[in-house]
């Protein structure tokens, strides 16, 4: 697996969260914190795509490669990235 930059990072998740609905069905739409369907991974290219649905207390997020991404109805923010070789 090749090494995954933030941009590319980026637009992963955005594909991933598009076959969901989009940032705002996955941001605006809190599960039960213990339901079964309140995490979401998908497959996008040869990445595996974490998706967990906001919540009262937690922010909706998406997880690959290392990057953190808090979900925002029209935006993704960076929270965590992997540590730089």
């Amino acid at each position: 697996m090749a090494a995954l930059d933030e941009a590319h990072a980026r637009a992963l998740a955005l594909r991933a969260l598009d076959q969901l609905g989009g940032p705002r069905a996955v941001y605006r739409s809190p599960r039960h914190p213990f339901s079964l369907a309140g995490t979401r991974t998908l497959r996008i290219d040869e990445y595996e795509v974490r998706v967990r649905y906001g919540e009262i207390s937690a922010p909706a997020v998406v997880e690959l490669a290392g990057f953190v991404f808090e979900i925002r109805d029209e935006e993704l923010i960076l929270l965590f990235a992997p540590p730089e070789r």
